[in-house]
């Protein structure tokens, strides 16, 4: 059996159509590797792309990916909600069957060189990939942002890169390249524009203020109100319908309901409870949120 890898690239740009085709284009024009999912958001001003296949098909397609963005999207003239240091701001990739995780570490590392060497963009690894280990947090790496970054990147020997030039791209930024298991990229809208309760409840539940364990979290303002965004980085530890609950339980405390809930990216199926289109206040089919069916469609090994 072909060994198998997921990569999860996100990019700064969630509103031109045109370059997010050029994104996709790139991801699906390898043979071996397949474009399994686009979720792109105005308000985050933000895409996340999903694909998976042959570990080496891959690692090409996602790095025709970040040529295309760092052609075409300039940070000088980026405004979201959500943090960014690039314009092709995180790039992890997932063991799925038959890769350990230290094979990913080193596909990371690997990848990171070539975009480096071959791009000219400072590359910094994260999560497992990560050799300094402040760096680890992939939130951590990213809070100067890239507005921050310019003044660091190049003046801090703590800030040197792993690879690529000691200065930061001047329209592209940055890019963040790791190694890490499957995670939950998980949104809860509230039914206020009182970004602060987002945020409070945020702080109640995150890992790093005595929250859920393996959760990061953050509120922010969209255009559909306010909103807690989150990472669930252990769905066997913390799944959704545990956030969910704190949530919900958490609103209520401030006399606000729950809007709906939103799965960005895909999800393995044991992440979800039964009749979770009712129970999360989904705003999707679940069907389409499932990584195995979506490897299933494209003819890809189901992950065990």
């Amino acid at each position: 059996m072909t060994p198998l890898i997921e990569c999860v690239p996100n990019f700064s740009e969630g509103r031109e159509q045109r370059t997010l085709s050029a994104l996709a284009d790139a991801l699906a024009g390898v043979s071996g590797a397949h474009l399994l999912d686009v979720h792109a958001d105005p308000w985050h001003h933000r895409a996340v792309f999903t694909v998976a296949g042959d570990p080496h098909a891959v690692a090409e397609a996602v790095f025709r990916s970040v040529a295309v963005a760092v052609q075409e999207i300039d940070l000088r003239q980026h405004r979201g909600v959500h943090p960014r240091m690039g314009a092709a701001d995180v790039v992890p990739f997932v063991p799925l069957d038959r890769v350990s995780m230290r094979q990913c570490v080193e596909i990371a590392q690997t990848f990171a060189a070539h975009v480096g060497a071959s791009l000219e963009l400072p590359v910094f690894l994260y999560a497992r990939a990560a050799r300094v280990p402040e760096r680890a947090s992939l939130p951590a790496l990213r809070r100067p942002e890239f507005e921050g970054l310019t003044r660091l990147v190049g003046a801090e020997g703590a800030w040197a890169p792993d690879f690529g030039p000691p200065r930061l791209h001047p329209t592209a930024g940055a890019t963040a390249v790791g190694a890490r298991g499957l995670l939950v990229a998980y949104n809860i809208d509230l039914d206020t524009e009182d970004v602060s309760v987002a945020r409070a409840i945020a702080r109640e539940i995150r890992t790093s203020s005595g929250g859920l364990p393996a959760v990061q979290a953050r509120g922010f303002a969209t255009g559909r109100g306010a909103q807690v965004s989150m990472n669930l980085l252990d769905i066997d530890v913390t799944p959704p319908a545990t956030v969910f609950s704190a949530v919900q339980e958490g609103a209520r405390a401030h006399g606000v309901p729950v809007r709906r809930s939103e799965i960005v990216g895909l999800v393995p199926e044991r992440a979800l409870p039964p009749d979770a289109e009712r129970c999360l206040k989904l705003d999707q089919p679940v069907e389409s949120r499932i990584l195995e069916r979506r490897l299933e469609a494209v003819g890809v090994k189901s992950v065990e």
